[in-house]
Formats: structure tokens, sequence, C-alpha cells
């Protein structure tokens, strides 16, 4: 699929920086200590950014601001299991690469290489198992959701985090692709 005939991107510099999405989806459901998200999918976008793309991080931010996903950051993913229950994130991973694990100690452990991009839904837990010193990622937040809380699963937040998880609003926009892209079809509600 060529991105520019679905009018999924926006000027010159995202039809260089974007290839088609390969997208794998996962529900993760509460696990007893991190609440996860049981109606939207972990979505994780294989090889979509070009890394030959020039100034590959500038290139991203614009892009993330651009479809309304905002609050970007450049830096690395915690080492400890934590999620967010008022805001849903997006993880542009721009160098190296680096074994995450998503939904706690009894989730899924994925292998993210620079060029793939996931998106969080709020609640879903993540933790960076280990990542080589060349690891680069942009993080992003949906717009109005940038002051995201830190959760880590302790018994005392729990109950506000559930309240707060089934009010985040869903995204306008696909972090990458705009209104028509992927998140947008897979986190129908």
């Amino acid at each position: 699929m060529d991105m520019r005939e679905t009018g999924r991107t926006g000027g010159p510099a995202t039809q260089d920086l974007l290839r088609a999405p390969n997208v794998e989806a996962f529900i993760l459901t509460d696990d007893g200590v991190f609440p996860n998200n049981r109606r939207l999918p972990l979505l994780v976008y294989r090889k979509v950014l070009s890394l030959d793309a020039p100034d590959l991080l500038a290139q991203v931010q614009a892009v993330l601001a651009e479809n309304g996903w905002g609050g970007s950051w450049v830096n690395g993913i915690f080492d400890y299991h934590h999620y967010h229950s008022t805001s849903h994130e997006v993880l542009a991973i721009c160098g190296g690469r680096a074994e995450v694990c998503f939904g706690g100690e009894h989730g899924i452990s994925l292998t993210l290489s620079a060029g793939d991009v996931v998106v969080i839904p709020a609640g879903v837990a993540h933790k960076n198992l280990g990542a080589g010193n060349d690891f680069v990622v942009i993080g992003a937040y949906p717009r109005g959701q940038e002051g995201y809380d830190l959760c880590h699963g302790k018994r005392e937040e729990r109950l506000q985090a559930d309240k707060n998880i089934v009010s985040v609003p869903i995204p306008e926009s696909d972090p990458l692709y705009g209104p028509d892209g992927p998140l947008t079809e897979h986190w129908r509600v």
C-alpha cells in the first residue's frame, strides 16, 4: 500500500518518513496488580519509520504533533513496571532495540527495534527489560492528555486508576497516520 494513495499522510516529509503500517494488536487484561485495558488493544506498528529520513527525531516529533499527539520527549523507557491511568501513550523507536514487557509480570515481552512504533492504551503496564546504549525512543500523548500520571501497581492507587482509565477518551487521530489511521480502526468502542 502506498501511503500517498490512502490520504493518511501529511506533507512531503511525512511521505519520506512513514511506511505502510503492519499492525499487531494485543488485548492485555487485568492481572490483579495492573489494570491493563480490556477494551483497547496495545498496537505495535512494525518497521513503520524510515530510519534514513533526514533529522529523524525532529520529523517524528513533527508528525506526532501534526496528528494531535503532544508533550513529546526523547529518552528511554523506565526499567520498572508502570502505567498511566489518565493518558494513552505512543512510543516511537528511533534507534537501537529493547526488550519491553507489557501488561505486568504475566504479560507479554516484545523486542522493539528502530522503526517500530507502539501505541499503549491507558492502564497498560510497561517496563524496559533491557536495551542497548544506542536505544532512543520518542514518547507523546494525545492532545489534552499530556498531564499524564505515573502509577506503579500499588493497591492504594488502584480504585482511582480504574475510574480514570474508563474515562480516558479515545484520540481523534492515529499518532502517525491521522484520522483514518490504524488506531481509529482498532480502537472503535
